[in-house]
């Protein structure tokens, strides 16, 4: 019986990321995710099919130290997603951009750049970027976040030609997936009024987008923006 598929996906303990890591195992796949230290109710409720992989990536000997791990276990992906996400706002200044350009740039890029050593060398791969609509019109308000968002998109598109054809790159740009519990609903109302479609999709919208990309064998250097039709407003 063939090995199952392995998917990594950085910073899935939680929310969409963890929703998709779910969703692969619930589709026969391998599951791979990291995190910066584990949840306390896996004591009780351990994920079930999935791995977790405890990784920093404030630092690039955090990264390199996940890098190596995979190494030397002998992972083989067949597609790497990259949701790791920092949220930090502008009045943190120098702090703030540097911490978000490690997570959004800086570990994607030396992760990609390891790329031949952990995909499968007989098989197509996918490298998938969790970006945000906001990178593609800017912010007045949260200017490091966009703009490392931004970053990680022209990662996406350089990767996707120098790892042509055997793994292709793409990323997605999602803009309100799901709300917080604690969101109060005059913000909700007016979130939810910002798209064409007005509706709080939840994380399966992305695991969706995540799964047509990758069978789909036609489509690289691409961002799917996942927006509900914000654009049309």
């Amino acid at each position: 019986m063939p090995d199952k598929p392995t998917v990594l996906i950085t910073g899935a303990a939680q929310r969409v990321g963890l929703h998709c890591a779910q969703r692969f195992a619930a589709d026969g796949y391998r599951v791979l995710i990291t995190c910066r230290q584990p949840r306390p109710q896996w004591q009780q409720q351990p994920l079930d099919g999935i791995e977790v992989l405890l990784a920093d990536f404030s630092s690039v000997d955090g990264i390199e130290q996940l890098i190596d791990t995979l190494r030397n276990r002998g992972i083989r992906l067949r597609a790497l997603i990259h949701n790791a996400s920092e949220w930090l706002n502008d009045e943190h200044e120098a702090e703030a951009l540097q911490a978000m350009f490690m997570v959004h740039m800086q570990a994607p890029y030396l992760l990609n750049l390891a790329s031949e050593q952990l995909f499968d060398a007989d098989g197509v791969g996918d490298i998938i970027h969790i970006s945000d609509h906001v990178a593609q019109r800017g912010s007045a308000r949260h200017i490091a976040y966009s703009a490392s968002k931004a970053g990680m998109e022209a990662l996406s598109r350089s990767f996707a030609a120098r790892l042509a054809p055997r793994i292709k790159v793409n990323s997605i740009a999602p803009a309100l997936i799901m709300f917080n519990d604690g969101d109060p609903q005059d913000y909700r109302e007016k979130a939810l009024a910002k798209s064409a479609l007005g509706i709080e999709p939840g994380p399966e919208v992305v695991y969706q987008s995540i799964r047509y990309l990758m069978d789909n064998p036609y489509v690289t250097g691409t961002c799917l923006d996942l927006n509900g039709g914000r654009n049309l407003k």
